[in-house]
Order: structure tokens, then sequence, then C-alpha cells
């Protein structure tokens, strides 16, 4: 008898090859993150989208801030264009890291979402620091 699982096949092997191998150009976990900033060399700018209130709590060491709506062309000429971005807000719950993505890729950044944001990196048991 079919379910709310089985009622829908499941896409073809090559189908899922090409729809979860896509996933990658847009999204990377916190393991990856951390590995990568823990290299001294991570190729990317870690962006913590959230309030500068709520960075002050505390935020994944190395992030710099900048809450997504003050993501603007003045506040980005810093960066070189070549510059690759990862995003991140406090989790799952929340939309920030998205909204942070879509206005860096607005202004013709490379960007890739952190998923499970500050929710995931404790899970995963990293640790956080205050400023």
């Amino acid at each position: 008898m079919p379910n709310a699982v089985t009622w829908i096949a499941a896409a073809r092997p090559d189908e899922a090859i090409a729809h979860f191998e896509e996933q990658f150009k847009f999204e990377t976990d916190c393991w990856d993150t951390h590995d990568a900033l823990k290299s001294g060399a991570p190729g990317f700018v870690l962006l913590d989208v959230r309030s500068p209130a709520l960075f002050a709590k505390s935020h994944i060491p190395g992030a710099t801030n900048l809450p997504h709506a003050k993501i603007i062309e003045s506040k980005m000429k810093e960066y070189p264009k070549s510059t690759l971005f990862i995003t991140y807000c406090a989790g799952p719950h929340c939309n920030g890291a998205a909204r942070g993505a879509a206005r860096l890729a607005h202004l013709g950044y490379a960007v890739k979402l952190m998923a499970g944001g500050l929710t995931g990196w404790m899970d995963e048991g990293f640790e956080l620091e205050e400023s």
C-alpha cells in the first residue's frame, strides 16, 4: 500500500546524482567549514549575517559580522570580486544566511550557505567565541 514516502517514485540514479551534486555549489556544512578554518588558509570569508548584538554574544571563531540587510556595495568594496563568502545565521530555522547569500550574489560575489548555522556548529561540538 503506497504511503506519503512511496507514493511518488524516487528519482533515477542519474537524476539523483545531478540533483545532489548540484547542491554542493550552493552550500557547505559545518564540518567542512571547521576543517577549512583550521587549515589556516580556508579560501573564503566566513560571514555571520546576524545582528552585532547576537554576534557579540557568540559566533564562530574567525567569522566577520555583517548583518544581511547591510550587505551593500559600499560595504563590500574591500573585497575583490573573486572572494568566496560562506554565510551563516542562527540555524535551520533562520533564513538570514540565504538572504545574505542572495545579496552577495546580486553584488557579483561567489557565495555558499553553511547549512545548519550556529545550531549545526554547536551540534558538531565546535566552540564559539564572544566579542
